[in-house]
């Protein structure tokens, strides 16, 4: 009973969250113009603090390298086997970037907070920061020239730099590897600095969960090819999961909040910016519906994934 209860403290925030976004939307509650303005304040505000948190109260060693590769890689292997498999699925030049990267931002925080405690979104960072230099470097650079676009590395380099979440992820980074984070911590001034950065982050998860469900879309003629990119990408990152957390344990002693980290991270769907480089509505709509479905299919491992947490 008590580890039944455990499960439900965890998953039915998420599920009751998800569902007031859903009513937000059939209702007219909430308007797209209101959704675009509490994107704003995440995209712009919480959700950089959210990662500067996560990212100073790291810990970095050769074992953050480690992770850091092996992620990388993945990403990587898992982009090469988007293009292997886009004949079997659609004639979207952007299927292959449906099968890498992953929406950690906007939805793995948010989860792993829930079923770890906000205090332990280290781990999280410590798996995510190779996919966010993945995401932000090649990732994007493909993913443009997919599209017609031909950035040039400065032009890269400077939407990187006015990207409020990446600028939030270096400067974690920087305070994290300079100690200067346990400095202001052990000060005078470390509750007031703790609890004001607390109190930012506090409302993200529960906004980003309404936007999950507001956002949720199906259309029935494109079950197919939907469920065939999410059963490629399950299939993908289920072998990709296996072989990077055999090499990380066989080098690393075993870590739970770790490990459940890597299980989250690559059950997460593709980053949610890929609809924004689709060239006509009808590819546009099969790449909302193949991230709202694999979102449900987040969720669902999330719930496999609380029961593991408590046993």
């Amino acid at each position: 009973m008590a580890q039944t209860l455990s499960v439900l403290e965890m998953v039915l925030p998420v599920v009751i969250m998800i569902l007031i976004g859903y009513f937000c939307r059939v209702s007219g509650i909430l308007s797209k113009d209101g959704l675009g303005g509490i994107k704003s304040v995440i995209s712009n505000i919480t959700l950089p603090v959210v990662l500067f948190k996560a990212f100073y109260a790291t810990s970095y060693s050769l074992d953050s390298l480690l992770m850091f590769s092996i992620i990388f890689i993945s990403c990587s292997l898992a982009l090469g086997c988007g293009f292997l498999l886009n004949r079997f699925v659609s004639d979207s030049k952007l299927m292959p970037y449906l099968l890498s990267g992953f929406e950690v931002g906007m939805l793995g925080y948010a989860l792993y907070g829930l079923l770890a405690g906000s205090d332990q979104l280290s781990y999280m960072a410590t798996v995510d920061l190779g996919q966010v230099l993945f995401v932000y470097t090649v990732y994007l650079t493909l993913l443009k020239n997919a599209t017609g676009q031909k950035p040039t590395l400065g032009a890269m380099l400077r939407e990187m730099c006015k990207n409020p979440a990446f600028r939030g992820v270096v400067l974690g980074i920087i305070v994290g590897i300079t100690g200067l984070g346990n400095i202001i911590t052990a000060s005078p001034i470390g509750p007031i600095f703790s609890q004001t950065i607390e109190m930012i982050t506090l409302p993200t998860s529960g906004m980003i969960l309404i936007i999950v469900g507001y956002e949720l879309s199906m259309r029935k003629d494109l079950i197919g090819p939907v469920l065939k990119t999410i059963v490629f990408r399950t299939v993908v990152m289920g072998a990709l999961l296996c072989i990077a957390s055999l090499i990380v344990f066989q080098l690393v002693p075993f870590d739970k909040q770790l490990f459940m980290a890597m299980i989250l991270l690559f059950s997460l769907p593709a980053p949610f910016i890929i609809p924004l480089y689709a060239d006509v509505e009808s590819e546009g709509i099969y790449i909302s519906t193949t991230l709202s479905m694999g979102t449900l299919v987040t969720i669902l491992i999330f719930v496999g994934l609380s029961v593991y947490a408590v046993a």
